[in-house]
């Protein structure tokens, strides 16, 4: 994609459909006259009043608990400089969604016009009442020091500047993991630092906090080393300025132990790297380019450890592992402040649980085999699930044991649960799955190339790396599209109506025919049909010229499953192919089946169904907690439709005990748990939480995800074709681009995953 092009993307994305990445929305019914009589005039006075006598019961009675403001003034944005607040809105909303998408924390996005100290904190402090805490972003140094400083003083909520305790809280808990891997202690390594700004100071003194000692640390800015006889450094300079007669990074290189990049790009070369001492340890931060790139380092030393702020190299130190976390933990236990203690908590957290069994959902995300801690990580990944209950604890733990928290916790382990099920309002799995694809992309078909909408999805995810397409349609149609949309890339174009095809077409059609010529099938109307996309792209992924494919943006669903069927077959062993849906709810992912092809399965069906969702389920990283959903409950009902349902649950009981299946149940009592719980406590699915809804028929089962889809706007990923004998998915009748980058996505991962097994079902 071309600059112009990317340009265009952002500037759209963020002003379509709707202006923003935040918005408002109201927690209470407001339907009647009786409720918005609650919500405002009379009934709000109650609360007012309440809250008059004791201002703590604002958080009972109001959102403050769990917001937070994000704010700046625009004087030092992501590496664009001081482009004034209003420039800085965007991020400070950018912001505003990763609190709430990885902590379910709410932001409001405060953009302050002044650059003056005072005035910012006196701003700052008249809006503190409205807050439970307070994220200061993208300040100049060495204003922000002062700013925090204060803000933490004349404040009675927690107040953090995370661009410099995020980066510092992170990039610990890596630095103390990679000592233990180099074999080395806190207390005597030595330490260059290139940078002085915000980050890099807030660092240096986290570091210190866990050992590192002044005497063994060498900073350097613009200038160069920062020296004690430097006239004119600022009190945060003076603090880290060395008594060591060197002035350049080559010098302060020598034998050093660990390298801190908060800086520019490139500045650190193969030779500095040559000169430092065995076993170093590097942390090149500076984005997006580090202070010396991921491969020139790994292929300089190889006993180095090394981490940067990107996520195309291990070692990630993102800031999304901390600020979210902390300021979770922080709001739970109502904490006047963020303290070092909180600070050390949450570093040690992440240093340990880098040590722990990763969970399978990680692997697959990361398309790894097995993450083990060792020196390609050293730090948790931003997707790893267990975050949110390792970290807020940690830091809920270090406030009331430092004496700051106001409201302390007894339960844990009801905390944590509360803190797991805050992960439902928030759909993490589209960003794994497009992770996931692509860790190995494969060659995917796109059968309707010259449509707009199907080609925008091609371009990004060729521009994402997370497929390879193959663009079938109209040649000039195709192109003419491509220039509209800035898509320059050397992609293959194949018309397969074009007489340039003819001898893949005839090569195609041989090979169809030999195949169908005793079922109906003649060698003309073999060469005839290899002349429909469809056709031409099953042959395609059956002859290995691409790995997947996936079509039917333009045609009904019945007239594309026909040739995949008739080309590419069920897998070895499989009678029946059946299709999934995943809906991101509030709830979390919901994999519903069979919601394309089978009309009115049998009991057999069913459980076969049942079977190749849990697959697909566990494709995700996930464990399948399966209700089978019908009017009845429990033998409610002997009519032969809930019978089969019955009969279906049986079976798999009996053949796959290891599934978390049960039913025949109706859909409030699958989806609530603690009525489950209450009438039916021998249920398997007690006390559980369900993600898989097995329907009894095509009906209920389409209805139930389009009603989904349309009337909670809930995204849908598939329907994902099961049982197939090579990645073919069939899109619904014009998807949106997004649905159609995800099925490329699931094309891919299915693909990676024919690769390593076959398909192996319990046939009743």
């Amino acid at each position: 994609m071309s600059k112009q092009s990317k340009r265009r993307e952002a500037l759209l994305y963020h002003a379509k459909p709707s202006p923003g990445k935040i918005k408002v929305v109201p927690t209470k019914k407001y339907a009647s006259q009786r409720d918005l009589s609650l919500a405002y005039s009379p009934g709000v006075a109650e609360p007012c009043l309440e809250i008059e006598k004791d201002k703590d019961n604002a958080y009972k009675y109001t959102t403050k608990g769990n917001l937070v403001a994000v704010i700046s003034n625009g004087t030092a944005v992501l590496g664009l400089g001081n482009i004034g607040p209003e420039a800085s809105k965007p991020v400070m909303e950018g912001k505003g969604l990763l609190f709430k998408i990885f902590a379910d924390i709410d932001v409001f996005d405060i953009e302050v016009d002044t650059e003056d100290v005072e005035e910012f904190i006196a701003t700052v402090k008249r809006i503190a009442p409205t807050f439970g805490g307070i994220n200061l972003e993208d300040i100049k140094a060495p204003e922000a020091f002062e700013i925090e400083r204060r803000l933490k003083e004349e404040l009675d909520i927690p107040v953090m500047h995370d661009d410099q305790h995020g980066t510092a809280i992170i990039s610990a808990a890596a630095l103390l993991n990679a000592l233990e891997l180099a074999e080395k202690t806190i207390e005597e390594v030595k330490i260059v630092v290139s940078g002085a700004g915000a980050a890099a100071i807030s660092c240096t003194r986290l570091y210190m906090a866990f050992g590192a000692k002044r005497e063994n640390i060498v900073m350097l800015d613009s200038k160069g080393v920062i020296r004690d006889d430097r006239e004119h450094l600022s009190t945060e300079k003076a603090e880290f300025a060395t008594h060591r007669k060197i002035d350049t990074l080559d010098e302060a290189m020598a034998k050093a132990d660990v390298f801190i990049g908060l800086s520019m790009a490139n500045i650190v070369t193969p030779d500095m790297l040559t000169s430092m001492a065995a076993n170093p340890i590097v942390f090149a931060m500076a984005n997006p380019d580090p202070e010396i790139s991921y491969q020139l380092a790994i292929d300089t030393r190889d006993d180095i450890i090394m981490a940067t702020g990107r996520s195309d190299h291990p070692n990630q130190v993102n800031n999304v592992l901390g600020f979210p976390f902390i300021f979770r933990g922080a709001l739970d236990v109502r904490a006047t402040k963020i303290n070092e203690a909180m600070k050390i908590g949450a570093v040690k957290a992440l240093s340990q649980l880098a040590k722990e069994p990763v969970p399978e959902q990680v692997n697959i995300a990361y398309g790894e085999t097995k993450l083990n801690f060792g020196r390609d990580y050293i730090i948790p990944k931003p997707f790893d699930p267990r975050l949110i209950a390792t970290v807020p604890p940690a830091v809920a733990k270090a406030a009331m044991e430092s004496g700051v928290a106001k409201e302390p916790i007894t339960d844990w382990a009801k905390y944590e649960t509360t803190l797991l099920d805050r992960l439902g309002s928030d759909n993490k799995l589209v960003r794994l799955l497009l992770n996931r694809a692509r860790t190995n992309p494969k060659r995917v078909v796109f059968a309707e190339a010259d449509r707009l909408d199907v080609l925008k999805a091609a371009q990004i995810v060729h521009d994402e790396g997370v497929a390879i397409p193959i663009l079938l349609g109209r040649t000039d149609t195709i192109k003419e599209l491509m220039e509209e949309l800035e898509f320059d890339a050397d992609v293959e174009i194949i018309d397969p109506k074009s007489d340039e095809e003819i001898e893949r077409k005839n090569r195609y059609a041989e090979a169809f025919w030999k195949n169908r010529s005793r079922k109906g099938e003649t060698q003309y109307s073999a060469e005839k049909v290899m002349r429909e996309r469809n056709y031409f792209a099953a042959m395609m992924v059956n002859e290995g010229d691409a790995d997947a494919l996936i079509t039917g943006y333009s045609r009904s669903y019945p007239s594309v499953v026909k040739p995949m069927l008739e080309l590419i077959g069920m897998a070895d062993g499989v009678k029946r192919v059946a299709t999934t849906n995943v809906m991101m709810t509030q709830r979390g992912p919901m994999f519903l089946s069979d919601t394309s092809i089978n009309i009115d399965p049998s009991a057999k069906d069913l459980s076969i169904i049942a079977q190749m969702t849990e697959r697909v389920v566990r494709m995700f990283g996930m464990e399948a907690v399966m209700a089978m959903i019908s009017y009845s409950n429990f033998g409610s009902s002997s009519n032969e439709r809930a019978s089969k349902v019955r009969q279906a649950v049986s079976y798999l009981h009996k053949a796959r005990p290891d599934m978390v299946v049960d039913g025949e149940l109706q859909t409030d009592f699958a989806l609530n748990p603690e009525m489950l719980q209450d009438i039916f406590p021998f249920s398997k699915l007690a006390g559980k939480k369900v993600n898989t809804l097995i329907f009894p028929n095509l009906d209920s089962a389409n209805i139930t995800y389009k009603l989904l889809k349309e009337l909670n706007k809930a995204e849908s990923i598939g329907p994902i074709m099961m049982g197939m004998r090579k990645p073919v998915h069939i899109l619904q009748l014009d998807a949106s681009v997004d649905e159609i980058v995800n099925m490329a996505a699931i094309a891919v991962i299915d693909a990676q995953e024919k690769e390593k097994r076959q398909l192996k079902l319990q046939i009743p």
